[in-house]
């Protein structure tokens, strides 16, 4: 999982995610742009989208951290897990 502000609104979930070195702007799953800060990628975020009306500081954002949910990961393979002995 990677690092992400995430903020719910009536057009659909906005999401700044860390990508590498950059910072991508997603509205559901439709890539608005990328960034080179956080604060950045939020102001593209209300100037593309405005009447989302989307918060001004990323403190207002619900904050995931890097690998949060990575034990919730489903592989396609299935979990695999050693047996002992």
């Amino acid at each position: 999982m990677l690092a992400q502000y995430v903020y719910p609104s009536k057009l659909g979930r906005f999401r700044i995610v860390r990508h590498g070195r950059q910072w991508r702007v997603l509205q559901d799953e439709r890539e608005i742009g990328r960034h080179e800060t956080a604060e950045a990628a939020l102001i593209a975020a209300r100037i593309a989208c405005p009447q989302a009306r989307l918060p001004g500081k990323l403190e207002q954002w619900r904050f995931i951290p890097e690998l949060a949910l990575a034990h919730s990961r489903v592989s396609a393979e299935g979990t695999q897990w050693p047996l002992a002995g």
